[in-house]
């Protein structure tokens, strides 16, 4: 990965699902720049699915946006993970500025459920 790219917004996606939680940094144009899982920082197995892992993951990209100059993202969170809150907390907790916080999780709004 080049490092010389210099940001100064970003948009952070979190994918958390039961067993993983995915964050992926992109430029304002949807590009993907950095990504991080808690199965690269060491977790494997059951635990890549629980907070600490997450915050962990969440923990080092950090380090990697502040090398890219990111000091703003917009964030959109996608999945019923339990990673999903301690990686938001961990980006706020950072002192990197969040513009926005938007769930994303696809929601069923029909059911065939009672129909004959």
């Amino acid at each position: 990965m080049a490092k010389n790219i210099k940001l100064d917004r970003a948009k952070v996606h979190i994918h958390a699902t039961y067993n993983n939680t995915i964050i992926t940094v992109c430029d304002m144009n949807e590009n993907p720049v950095t990504w991080k899982s808690p199965g690269m920082v060491g977790y494997k197995g059951s635990r890549k699915g629980t907070p600490f892992a997450a915050q962990v993951a969440a923990e080092s990209l950090v380090r990697e946006m502040k090398d890219y100059g990111i000091r703003s993202v917009s964030i959109a969170v996608k999945g019923t993970g339990s990673g999903r809150q301690s990686v938001v907390q961990t980006i706020k907790g950072s002192g990197i500025r969040v513009e926005e916080v938007k769930n994303v999780t696809p929601v069923s709004h029909s059911s065939i459920k009672g129909r004959r």
